[in-house]
């Protein structure tokens, strides 16, 4: 249930490893909150105490935190201790959605499809063999930290010689470290903005995965929405994307990323509970194609905040 929101913080930049897209989101939904509510308070985490917030009497806090401190579950619960309405996933979804471990467990233990994996921690770094990992992935896999978003730390090994280089990479970043099947085909994304799953987006760069510099920095990245899927496997990219979602308990908004092998299976990537909102991310360009505006889209995700968890 949305709060009556007439006076509004968005928490942005942080000091995780993905401040920079947190600021430049941050800064996209202050612009487009200016006139749509009453006052808009610009709070960057780094540089104020979450404290602050008990004295700014505000309706509801729009978190455009990635990654850690603002994704993982430990903001939203400081923020119910301080009885704040915030948007998106609560503590639990929050935490499930940013572990991606945890996240290919829970879509392994109901049948969902997600690409097979191992987990490997820190201290256990000199026990990995090699030639054995990238044997059992058949020769390509994909090296993540677990608690990561906006493919940071992450690095594709194609052969026995790479993996320890891209595991010490890793855990630059995190104890523990997803390994993953890599799935060789095309990369869907699908929005999720309350009860309603947005158009899917495929998107296609010429780098050998859609890392960071994709993402952010590349001009070479294309993005097709409508994706170009028939209605039918349209219909069942939905279908996971809602299921997947509903699986790590996120809710109000966020996207889930799949890959599609030749054979036109998709597998469930991850869940992000907080993702990308310049005008030129992923869920704008999907609330668009929907016939939503940038500013419509920001008012609804401001709408998810929930009053009744606080």
């Amino acid at each position: 249930m949305a709060v009556n929101v007439s006076k509004v913080a968005v928490l942005y930049g942080g000091d995780s490893a993905e401040r920079e897209v947190s600021l430049n989101s941050g800064k996209a939904v202050i612009a487009a909150l200016d006139g749509q509510v009453n006052e808009v308070i610009a709070f960057d985490t780094k540089q104020r105490a979450l404290s602050e917030l008990e004295q700014l009497d505000v309706d509801a806090v729009v978190i455009m935190l990635h990654g850690r401190g603002g994704e993982d579950g430990s903001l939203q619960g400081a923020l119910e201790f301080m009885g704040i309405p915030y948007t998106g996933s609560g503590v639990l979804g929050s935490a499930l959605a940013m572990d991606k471990i945890r996240s290919k467990q829970i879509f392994t233990s109901l049948g969902l499809p997600t690409a097979k994996f191992i987990s490997v921690s820190r201290d256990e770094l000199n026990e990995v063999e090699s030639d054995w990992v990238v044997a059992k992935f058949n020769g390509g896999l994909m090296v993540k930290p677990s608690l990561e978003g906006s493919s940071i730390g992450m690095t594709k090994v194609d052969a026995p010689e790479q993996l320890l280089s891209a595991l010490k990479e890793a855990f630059e970043f995190d104890s523990k470290v997803l390994l993953e099947q890599y799935i060789e085909g095309n990369e869907y994304t699908v929005a999720i903005l309350g009860d309603e799953v947005l158009p899917s987006i495929r998107m296609r760069t010429p780098r050998s995965f859609y890392d960071y510099n994709a993402k952010y920095k590349a001009d070479s990245t294309e993005y097709f929405c409508p994706s170009g899927l028939s209605t039918e496997k349209e219909a069942e990219l939905a279908g996971l994307a809602k299921q997947a979602f509903d699986a790590v308990g996120a809710s109000g908004w966020g996207r889930v990323d799949f890959m599609q092998d030749s054979e036109g299976k998709f597998y469930i990537l991850e869940v992000n509970t907080v993702p990308g909102m310049t005008k030129k991310s992923l869920v704008p360009m999907a609330a668009k194609a929907s016939g939503l505006s940038f500013a419509e889209l920001v008012m609804a995700i401001v709408n998810t905040s929930d009053c009744d968890r606080v």
